[in-house]
């Protein structure tokens, strides 16, 4: 009786032995030998009778609360730790969260690039089991699908970020304009730059208005006027707005005529939102050259060619 050289590969004990060996390996990671404790690890003995802080200064977990999250939160931490080491960025990923309205929270934005890569890596999982289920051959196909789709959740979380930011900018530049109005009403009507600000904040509603009420509440924490706007100008990357700002520090600071400089900037912005305006309808207007250059126009040359065409041929 001779015993066969070799067994059959099978797709579903290959699937089957790679997840025990991530569980072997789940297992072995969580070891007591293997965890290293934490500086909150260590501190917590000694805080458990210090008074409960209030949850108004509570954040909130990434993930939510559930059992699986207080579970997985140490290894997202852990792994968003070394995404940050590896990409940096740091700055960058905070001024983007200012520009967005987000606290900046560097931390919290890698756990949630290693959420979104974990999600594209089970996409990807999926995807390069099922070519490999279907067409069969060497499995280094389906692993390099299911790293792509890993990368490609990190870097839509980074892009993610970087379109809430110019969506929330260009929201401000569209309430812009209005809101300098309404500044320059103010003051002309006697009010100061503060009761101005506090006014213009309190009767409007957007972006802009928020941040002026951010701006106030700096002011009222102790901070002079123009640190609360510079701060206003830093948290945001519209070159109009730093112009508008650094009027109104000008303005407050040497007391010149702060109507005028703020009607003044206002039209400054109804005329660069004019010219952009000018500058898309420019564009669309090359851009639907093209398909009446290599559609329209061809179509209705063989509409007017092709009967003569005919007639020649029959007649022939």
């Amino acid at each position: 009786m001779s015993l066969p050289t070799s067994l059959p590969l099978s797709p579903a004990g290959a699937l089957l032995g790679l997840a025990l060996a991530l569980g072997i390996l789940l297992v072995w990671a969580g070891l007591p030998f293997n965890r290293k404790a934490t500086l909150e690890d260590r501190l917590l003995p000694y805080l458990r009778d210090a008074p409960r802080p209030s949850r108004l200064l509570a954040t909130r977990q990434v993930g939510g609360s559930g059992a699986l999250a207080t579970l997985a939160r140490p290894l997202v931490r852990e792994l968003g730790g070394r995404l940050e080491r590896v990409l940096g960025g740091a700055a960058t990923v905070r001024r983007r969260q200012l520009r967005a309205g987000q606290a900046p929270d560097v931390d919290r934005f890698r756990a949630e690039q290693v959420l979104w890569g974990a999600a594209g890596l089970a996409i990807g999982l999926v995807l390069g089991g099922l070519m490999w289920l279907s067409k069969g051959g060497s499995v280094v196909p389906a692993v390099i699908v299911a790293l792509c789709g890993g990368g490609a959740g990190v870097v839509a979380r980074d892009q993610w970020l970087t379109r809430a930011a110019k969506r929330r900018e260009e929201r401000m530049l569209a309430e812009f304009p209005t809101i300098a109005e309404l500044l320059a009403l103010a003051v002309g009507a006697g009010e100061g730059a503060v009761g101005a600000l506090e006014r213009v904040s309190r009767l409007s509603r957007g972006e802009l208005s928020n941040e002026l009420s951010r701006c106030l509440a700096d002011a009222r924490a102790g901070a002079n006027l123009p640190t609360a706007l510079q701060g206003l100008a830093d948290r945001t990357g519209l070159a109009s707005l730093a112009r508008f700002v650094d009027g109104m520090i000008v303005a407050v600071e040497r007391g010149t005529p702060l109507a005028d400089v703020l009607r003044a900037q206002a039209q400054d912005v109804r005329e660069d939102g004019r010219r952009a305006v000018m500058e898309a309808g420019g564009k669309k207007e090359i851009a639907m050259m093209l398909p009446v250059v290599f559609l329209v126009l061809p179509v209705t040359i063989l509409f007017a060619v092709f009967p003569g065409f005919s007639f020649l041929r029959f007649s022939m």
